[in-house]
């Protein structure tokens, strides 16, 4: 038989050319996904990029058209349409059923006080019909009157202005709160692991994490039953929140932290055959009532309890070993939080104070407090 040959007749191929065929293969399915990773990513900065700058100039044109013409008046517009001095780069639409409301608790006095003093743009003691126009279509979005309510807070940006229904705010330096922002078309690639981690790498150091988590908590703290009511906080993700570079906590996207009479109205009108059909934003659940097919209006998780999930892998990474058993307690019962309850309000503010004493006795002796 000849040497090198099985019995068979077939040549035996030598190890090292399948070895080599194999890191071929896979330098080639490497490159392969590069490419593809680096071409989307330049596809969909070129795409975003001319559609948000086109957004900002139909936007700039409709308001400062309206303010030539004398329909609308604010704080902002002399920058916006006369000046150049601000610029645009995107414009968001304004949905006409975003109306706000305020709950029965609400401190309206208080509020209409903060209500005029803004209306007021000139300053001149006196609110104009234009000036009227511009605050009325303001307060039809909830994310302006969460400014309002929350404008003494630090967890808001500072309110600057505002051009009839368009209004700006401070910028946010770092966001979103942890993590890194990347195309829908680069994050379907992902593995949801690998993502998960990639959250965790792009963070700062832990006495940072601490201080920006406790701003979380004193944010659910401050839309819990404050002095203009209750709001449900129905998306409590990481793009949702930011962080300045003293690590003070900074809401971003308060589309989503609604007056609860908002929520209430909103998801009793809301037909259903389960509870998963009872969702509001992306936090906000309830439960089907199977009698009539419509959704209740109980959520079934407190802002808290949504609030510490976002965090938990975030703060107990890195943190210091003589409080991680404590820590990851702490956090567990507080995700586990259900209902709105008069004894599940004793026990939210028992874990929320038990959470905020426990981060700041760490970190208050340090720089970073």
């Amino acid at each position: 038989m000849a040497r090198g040959l099985f019995p068979w007749g077939f040549v035996r191929k030598p190890l090292y050319i399948q070895a080599r065929f194999s890191y071929l293969h896979m330098r080639y399915l490497f490159f392969s996904w590069l490419t593809l990773f680096v071409g989307s990513w330049i596809l969909y900065v070129k795409y975003s990029s001319y559609t948000e700058l086109c957004r900002g100039h139909d936007c700039k044109n409709s308001i400062c058209d309206k303010y030539r013409k004398g329909v609308i008046d604010g704080s902002a517009c002399s920058s916006l349409c006369e000046k150049d001095t601000l610029y645009l780069g995107n414009c968001f639409t304004v949905k006409p059923n975003s109306q706000a409301k305020l709950g029965a608790q609400a401190n309206l006095a208080d509020l209409t006080t903060q209500v005029l003093s803004v209306a007021d743009a000139n300053k001149d003691s006196h609110i104009s019909l234009p000036e009227a126009r511009s605050t009325w279509a303001l307060l039809q979005l909830n994310e302006f009157l969460l400014a309002l309510v929350l404008r003494d807070r630090e967890h808001m940006p500072k309110l600057l202005g505002f051009c009839g229904d368009l209004y700006v705010m401070e910028k946010v330096p770092h966001f979103p709160m942890y993590g890194i922002s990347l195309p829908w078309i680069m994050e379907v690639w992902i593995p949801t692991g690998l993502r998960r981690s990639m959250d965790q790498w792009f963070t700062p150091s832990w006495p940072h994490k601490a201080k920006i988590s406790i701003g979380l908590l004193e944010l659910v703290e401050d839309v819990f039953h404050g002095n203009f009511g209750s709001f449900l906080m129905c998306d409590v993700s990481a793009t949702s929140f930011g962080y300045n570079d003293r690590h003070d906590l900074k809401v971003i996207d308060a589309g989503y932290i609604v007056p609860e009479a908002i929520f209430q109205e909103a998801i009793r009108q809301q037909q259903c055959n389960v509870d998963e059909d009872c969702l509001y934003g992306a936090d906000c659940l309830t439960s089907c009532d199977l009698t009539k097919h419509r959704c209740t209006q109980e959520v079934t998780r407190p802002n808290l309890a949504k609030a510490c999930e976002a965090i938990k892998d975030y703060v107990l990474r890195g943190v210091p070993y003589d409080m991680r058993a404590e820590l990851e307690k702490q956090l567990y019962a507080c995700i586990a939080l259900k209902g709105s309850t008069e004894q599940m309000e004793i026990e939210h503010s028992l874990i929320l104070n038990n959470l905020k004493t426990l981060l700041w006795k760490k970190i208050s002796h340090t720089k970073d407090s």
